[in-house]
């Protein structure tokens, strides 16, 4: 994932998605763009699409390497956070990011970064195995009892938890917590909102939950970082009260200090769970990747977490033995696609689709743009799932070009008939810039004469303002999930709430990410894997998901990101979880 980059005068700061697209509505897509779950934008002037390709990516990784060579010490003067960042003593950990905080209000945060922090700082009903993508109890003592029907969940509590300032926990706070994420209209809100009908303490420490209709990844939804009990005396319910820049709860964490460029968490020495490895954490924020390069390397700090350039990477990478630190390469869980609008000619022709499909060289991407450091994707579905499919690589390979003619062909396509394709990208992008132009440059040099490839850019709030209007004929963008769940990526894009096979979607996810994609048949096999209780059962209908993917290639996934993360000898315990998370209370320093 690349954070700061530079082209000439064009400079911009992302710091965790580039892109968020939408799963429902119009304004989850502005929230999620906007806010990116973790981005600050810079305003930049759009790129030039007439640079070919291997000019753009010879002058991407030259001004990437100066970034690495040149940047020099930390400047203070135009970095706050640099001049005061540096490795701790005893066993306070000092971890650098160029990622920010919004907020710490847990029903309003809905960016990676403040997620992170809640997870450490606070407590949700159900977890993960460290490790692992077990799902576990945490301020349950149980699993939940689910009823038959579905609907209804049960859950038992611990009766040996209090919150930071020493108020107990119980059933009432619980779901006064969980009603408060729902009302107060943050931007996760929805997550529970849709879905939830009641919720209520019906014991001092039993939680019943009733939902609208079943949904069989509930519980895996209960592990949201907002879902996180706050002590009903010091927070309200009513819209938009929100509580940014404090946090009272039961983690293993108290929040110390909350700052744009500080961060401090001290160890909850009342914890009830598993106590702290390290006496605290310090954590500087950075305005961009060559200072905290630069720290990290001098030795300021302790741990470097998102986000470095892809050259830094390589840097760190190379220098691990030399400069005695330690490189953590982890999955991630964030696919990027192709989108394609079928009310656009000719990709309502599926065979148009399929020849496009069968035209994209992944691992040409991967190398080109992204030095490796990124893995191809053949569906929408994450490989860290087990009921992932590469259906896309079976259906078509990579740079198929044969395929391709084929089927333009039957389209009716030829050299005296080329067909053009614009590629569309968020002007801020500069990953997706040189990932249209080496899309660009592969089609017209594997089919010349027959395919020409326009490469647009808008800026971004521009972009995902309208791509729901059915502008765009193709958009480059990514998604990264809310709950670890299957479901997370595949109802957001494959179904539609009204629409027909004539019209296509008129309103729904689909709509709202501008495939327009409407099908009866994935819209039953959506509702269906979240109706149903049995895990071999959605399995099978998530493998008919992605075959009705392959066939009609409404989206065409491209590939998933890797995570990177780097600590200095001597620290100890330094992973990202399967599920994204950081879990300091792991992370230890030796004398």
């Amino acid at each position: 994932m690349i954070q700061l980059l530079h082209l000439g005068a064009m400079v911009f700061d992302i710091q965790n998605k580039e892109v968020a697209m939408v799963g429902f509505n119009r304004l989850r897509q502005g929230w999620r763009w906007f806010w990116g779950l973790g981005l600050r934008w810079s305003k930049i002037g759009p790129l030039r699409p007439a640079r070919s390709p291997l000019s753009f990516a010879v002058l991407f990784s030259l001004c990437l390497a100066l970034v690495v060579a040149c940047g020099g010490g930390p400047d203070s003067a135009s970095d706050p956070a640099a001049g005061e960042a540096g490795g701790t003593e005893g066993g306070r950990i000092a971890i650098g990011t160029t990622l920010s905080a919004r907020t710490l209000d847990p029903a309003d945060a809905y960016e990676i970064f403040p997620g992170i922090l809640l997870h450490n700082l606070g407590d949700q009903l159900y977890t993960y195995v460290p490790g692992t993508t077990d799902l576990a109890p945490q301020l349950a003592t149980d699993l939940p009892t689910i009823s038959n029907d579905g609907l209804i969940y049960t859950i038992p509590l611990r009766e040996d938890v209090t919150f930071h300032d020493g108020s107990a926990f119980n059933a009432e706070v619980m779901a006064f917590s969980i009603q408060r994420f729902m009302e107060n209209g943050g931007r996760p809100a929805f997550l529970l909102a849709e879905k939830i009908d009641t919720v209520e303490a019906t014991e001092d420490y039993e939680l019943t939950i009733i939902l609208k209709s079943p949904f069989a990844a509930f519980t895996a939804l209960l592990t949201f970082w907002g879902v996180t009990p706050i002590p009903p005396d010091q927070y309200t319910i009513g819209e938009g009260q929100f509580i940014p820049d404090s946090f009272i709860g039961t983690g293993p964490y108290k929040l110390a200090s909350f700052g744009s460029d500080a961060i401090k968490l001290d160890v909850n020495e009342d914890y009830w769970g598993e106590k702290p490895a390290n006496e605290g954490i310090d954590i500087q924020i950075f305005t961009s990747p060559a200072n905290l390069y630069n720290t990290f390397t001098t030795g300021g700090l302790d741990v470097a977490y998102q986000t470095l350039d892809p050259d830094q990477i390589v840097s760190l990478e190379e220098g691990a033995d030399q400069g005695g630190w330690q490189v953590i390469e982890a999955g991630t869980t964030v696919v990027n696609y192709m989108s394609l609008n079928q009310k656009i000619e000719p990709l309502n022709d599926v065979r148009v689709r399929q020849a496009i499909a069968a035209m994209i060289d992944r691992n040409l991407v991967n190398e080109r743009v992204f030095k490796g450091q990124a893995e191809p994707l053949y569906s929408l579905i994450p490989t860290s799932f087990e009921v992932y499919e590469p259906v896309m690589k079976e259906a078509y390979g990579d740079g198929n070009f044969d395929q391709a003619r084929e089927l333009l062909t039957e389209a009716g396509f030829s050299e005296t008939n080329p067909f053009t394709f614009e590629i569309w990208y968020p002007s801020a992008s500069t990953p997706r810039a040189i990932v249209a132009n080496t899309l660009k440059e592969s089609f017209e040099a594997g089919l010349p004469g027959l395919v020409q490839v326009e490469v647009q850019t808008a800026e971004g709030a521009t972009l995902w303002g309208n791509i729901d209007k059915g502008i765009y004929p193709s958009v480059l963008a990514n998604w990264y999930p809310d709950y670890y769940d299957v479901d997370t990526f595949v109802q957001p894009f494959l179904s539609c709430d009204q629409g027909s096979e004539a019209t296509l979607c008129d309103s729904g996810a689909s709509q709202s990410n501008g495939s327009f994609y409407y099908s009866q048949k994935a819209n039953d096999l959506i509702a269906a894997q979240r109706a149903e209780q049995d895990p071999a059962v959605r399995e099978d209908l998530f493998r008919q998901i992605q075959d009705l993917l392959a066939a009609d290639v409404p989206y065409i996934p491209l590939w998933q990101n890797k995570d990177y993360v780097f600590s200095q000898a001597g620290v100890a315990g330094v992973a990202i979880q399967p599920t994204q998370q950081f879990l300091f209370w792991q992370i230890s320093k030796g004398s």
